[in-house]
């Protein structure tokens, strides 16, 4: 790449490609093996750019997981136009697409910060947030009674999924459908235990 295409990019427009070809390592890779070496030789810049822009390893490795947990939020965003009995099994059919699409990102998101930096971890924990406040409130209007409990087993679920998304959305080739099936399936059941047997009336077949 050279110099003079180099200048044409904003520091902003040059931040997000090296962020990009983070991420786009980890369909190869793990992220524990994206390092500032590696990442220089793979864009062809210096290492004492990408110190300037990321400041350290930890920092790359925030930025690259952070913007593939939003790809995620992105694609798997609920429908608003969409009546709550419906919303979930269609965003876990996106979320399903998304995974076989993005494969080695995905598997990265879960499995490859277990033991990494405490930032790094946070980034993915947000985004586990956000998809369990999603389908919380889901539950709220089909008429599910708010709980500290129901909140929390709804974000357990939410690690339960991803669980059931690497063994069977990446693990097996099968169909999208079961899965999705399956996933909502327990999703309602999580909600009853909770609640006693009042939501299970509520789910579609």
């Amino acid at each position: 790449m050279s110099s003079d295409r180099r200048t044409r990019l904003t520091p902003d427009q040059r931040r997000a490609q090296l962020v990009a070809s983070g991420v786009a390592f980890l369909a190869e890779r793990p992220l524990d093996d994206l390092t500032m070496e590696v990442l220089s030789e793979r864009v062809g810049v210096s290492r004492g750019l990408l110190f300037h822009y990321f400041g350290s390893r930890q920092g790359l490795h925030r930025d690259v997981v952070g913007t593939a947990a939003a790809a995620l939020l992105e694609a798997s965003t609920p429908r608003e136009d969409l009546a709550a009995s419906e919303r979930l099994d269609d965003t876990l059919a996106r979320i399903v697409a998304f995974v076989r699409e993005h494969r080695g990102t995905f598997f990265s998101l879960v499995r490859g910060v277990a033991s990494g930096d405490p930032e790094v971890r946070r980034e993915v924990d947000r985004a586990r947030d956000v998809t369990a406040g999603w389908v919380t409130e889901g539950f709220l209007e089909l008429g599910v009674g708010d709980s500290p409990l129901l909140r929390v087993a709804l974000r357990s679920w939410v690690n339960f999924t991803e669980e059931v998304l690497v063994e069977l959305a990446l693990g097996t080739d099968r169909p999208a459908a079961e899965i999705v099936a399956f996933l909502s399936r327990s999703a309602f059941g999580v909600v009853a235990s909770v609640t006693g047997d009042a939501v299970a009336s509520t789910r579609p077949e």
